[in-house]
């Protein structure tokens, strides 16, 4: 089969290559996939460099999730060959099959296709994971995103709005600033550089943010701590700026808000029965309609490279898809 395998960590991807590799196979409890389609997540890039906090030894194969049809399951694993599934693991997606352990699969949501459903998985269970079963997010609130051109930060404006919050989406690059607002329909959209607290301030009529939900990190999350309402939340997503910021604990005591760390897949990892009711909650928006993944472009996977260039130079609006 072939297979996106990383066989030495770089900084420019000179350690990745399309291989042909045998077919994995299928340990207890997995359930082997084959796989239609596969979206790109910034952790992908980062594990090519060696910069994820997960960091698996060489060679691997690239991919955190996908979505195809079932080849063989457990007969007690709930699923059934010719199954349409997403889901993934840590790695292994990039390829013609995948084996993936059961408790990180779920149907496909009806309607959907296999673009759209490779595109969701991850990013919306860390949109609603740290937007609601940590935040606990409210009709009416006030949601300021960050990184709201990646697809995360797209995903979670989709969803805050689709729960009815308020939704400020901002982006540290201004032409992406039009594409936000035809894919995730916000209600402002915001340059977040510089003193940014002033426009969510005139935006909000001084109420400021109930949660800020930032992946960004660096200065971004230095100007967020003056965003962020009496009560309100500051969800710590990821570091693409490169920075990790520090926060003298007085701020926080003073302005009367939380700080919260959010990992997702580790979440769910850790609370099973919580991380099947945020994956039911998203599949049931998704069948209602009410949430759709912004997808930037589909490519064939012998056309990884591009993918992963775009990634990095910061010119994508959405997912990333690869046609397997």
């Amino acid at each position: 089969m072939k297979a996106l395998r990383v066989d030495r960590l770089s900084g420019d991807l000179s350690g990745v290559a399309l291989s042909d590799l045998p077919a994995p196979e299928r340990a207890p409890g997995e359930v082997l996939v084959r796989v239609h389609a596969a979206s790109l997540n910034y952790p992908d890039l980062l594990m090519t460099r060696g910069q994820y906090q997960f960091k698996p030894e060489p060679p691997f194969t690239s991919g955190l999730e996908c979505a195809g049809e079932v080849i063989e399951a457990d007969a007690d694993s709930g699923f059934a060959p010719g199954d349409r599934v997403i889901g993934g693991n840590k790695t292994g997606a990039f390829a013609e099959i995948a084996s993936i352990p059961a408790r990180a699969l779920s149907p496909l949501p009806d309607g959907f296709s296999f673009a759209q459903g490779a595109a969701m998985g991850a990013a919306y269970s860390t949109a609603y994971t740290g937007l609601v079963e940590l935040c606990g997010l409210q009709e009416g609130q006030w949601v300021l995103i960050h990184g709201a051109s990646g697809g995360v930060g797209l995903a979670a404006c989709d969803l805050a709005r689709a729960l009815g919050a308020r939704v400020i989406a901002a982006t540290g690059i201004g032409h992406k600033r039009e594409g936000i607002a035809a894919k995730a329909a916000p209600d402002r959209v915001i340059l977040a550089e510089g003193r940014f607290r002033e426009a969510v301030s005139e935006i909000t009529g001084g109420a400021l943010a109930d949660i800020v939900f930032d992946p960004v990190g660096g200065d971004v999350f230095d100007e967020s701590t003056r965003c962020t309402a009496f009560g309100g939340k500051l969800v710590v997503v990821g570091f693409t700026s490169g920075r990790i910021a520090e926060i003298a604990t007085n701020i926080p005591l003073i302005k009367g808000f939380s700080v919260v760390g959010l990992r997702a897949g580790e979440y769910a990892r850790r609370f099973p029965e919580r991380g099947a009711a945020i994956t039911a909650a998203v599949r049931d928006l998704a069948e209602a309609g009410r949430i759709s993944p912004a997808i930037d472009r589909v490519l064939p996977l012998e056309e990884w490279r591009g993918g992963f260039d775009a990634m990095a130079r910061r010119e994508l609006v959405g997912k990333v898809v690869f046609e397997v």
